[in-house]
């Protein structure tokens, strides 16, 4: 492949060494102490005293009347257009059986998980769309309990109200004002106040995400998700100004996002950069995105879209956008994608919020094996199986000779009961 690198980003900055032991401590108080080891870490991290983890009545009453109309109308758009897209979503999931021999039928069913705890991050700004994109798939999956933890604003002790409000109009049916590693930890064992969930999806940073990869098994996870990615593949067609926008999107995020171009035409480089460099002073988030864009964005100049499709499915990036005059040829060939936004008119912003596709996605090039969170993470497909007698006698003899073949005797033995 013919590519050169216009600009080149560093590799993401080690996380510390003492990473996971600093999650393993908390999580053993939390397993330990229960609701006073939150008391304890909310103190110390968060700077709020909080008696209670769950969110009162009053609370919820109190950021309603606190959260202006448009915003309320803003959230039941979004969770409508996420709401539907998971129904349809949904109908591609289907219970099947058949008969695969002469008396031997096999089948699966589709069981909801019980109990599912969303992870909703406070930080730098905060995140009421992922309230509806990790609860409302749950709830149409058939979820029958779905809470959500969320840590303190350090300014009011309580939590954020767009967040909180957005929980409401996404069914919530528990919300706790718990953050970091101890709302993970609290999900996954339980404590006094938190009954324990089956699985905890939503993004985090990266002790919340160690706690979730140490707690594995004890409960189910979405995924292990990094900092968040963007890759644009874009030709002579494309128009300058939304290609340096939508860069500047994904940057904006954290220091430690990802932005990528790959391009066919040297010219639109050269326009993309003077128009990111015309752009950046317009953006209230410009300390972030500069240095984002500075130690991890990239730019790539390939001789042909070819090759750009071949380096896009290697990258594998959370979001790719396509501004390409010829897209709807060729984008089934893009292969390792969070998900895919096809055309200048579709911004990975409108993924983020209000196209009805998740938002929670695969990073660091996870996306070569897995998906974005959708409905079907939240259905167990568990299979069944019956036989006549006149089914078992055909499997039996097989089954059989395949137990000696592996020594477990007892297997054989069990098969060959069902022989006659």
């Amino acid at each position: 492949m013919s590519r050169t690198v216009i600009k080149s980003g560093q590799n993401l900055p080690e996380i510390q060494a003492d990473l996971s032991d600093v999650v393993s401590k908390i999580l053993q108080e939390v397993q330990k102490r229960g609701d006073p080891a939150l008391h304890d870490y909310t103190l110390q991290f968060d700077r709020v005293e909080r008696t209670q983890p769950m969110v009162s009545v009053e609370e919820k009453e109190s950021a309603w009347k606190e959260v202006d109309d448009q915003v309320k109308q803003d959230l039941e758009f979004a969770a409508g257009n996420i709401r539907a897209f998971a129904e349809k979503q949904k109908t591609a999931l289907v219970e099947v059986e058949g008969e695969i021999l002469p008396g031997v039928t096999v089948g699966h069913r589709l069981i909801p998980v019980a109990a599912v705890g969303l992870y909703i991050p406070g930080g730098r700004y905060p995140l009421p769309s992922t309230a509806l994109m990790g609860a409302i798939p749950a709830k149409i999956a058939g979820v029958k309990r779905v809470i959500a933890c969320t840590p303190p604003d350090p300014y009011t002790g309580k939590v954020n109200p767009y967040s909180m409000v957005a929980m409401q109009v996404a069914e919530v049916d528990e919300i706790y004002c718990v953050g970091g590693v101890q709302a993970i930890g609290a999900m996954a064992y339980g404590t006094k106040s938190i009954p324990p969930v089956d699985m905890i999806v939503g993004p985090g940073n990266v002790y919340v995400t160690e706690a979730k990869r140490q707690l594995y098994g004890k409960v189910g996870i979405d995924m292990l998700a990094g900092p968040s990615e963007m890759l644009i593949v874009a030709d002579e067609s494309a128009d300058p100004v939304w290609v340096a926008a939508d860069l500047w999107a994904v940057a904006e995020h954290d220091p430690r996002a990802k932005a990528i171009l790959i391009s066919t035409s040297p010219t639109l480089i050269q326009r993309v950069e003077e128009e990111m460099a015309h752009q950046l002073p317009n953006l209230s988030t410009a300390e972030i995105a500069q240095r984002s864009w500075r130690d991890n964005g990239w730019v790539y100049l390939v001789s042909n879209l070819a090759e750009a499709t071949e380096l896009a499915n290697e990258i594998a990036p959370e979001h790719l956008e396509l501004h390409t005059k010829d897209w709807r040829s060729t984008w089934r060939e893009f292969t390792n994608y969070g998900s895919l936004f096809l055309g200048a008119e579709a911004p990975r912003a409108f993924g983020d919020y209000t196209s009805g596709s998740n938002h929670i996605l695969p990073t660091m090039r996870t996306a070569r094996m897995q998906g974005g969170l959708w409905v079907g993470a939240f259905i167990k497909i568990v299979t069944y199986q019956w036989m006549t007698t006149a089914g078992a006698a055909i499997l039996a003899p097989v089954t059989e000779r395949f137990a000696q073949l592996e020594g477990l005797v007892g297997h054989a033995f069990s098969a060959a009961l069902r022989k006659q």
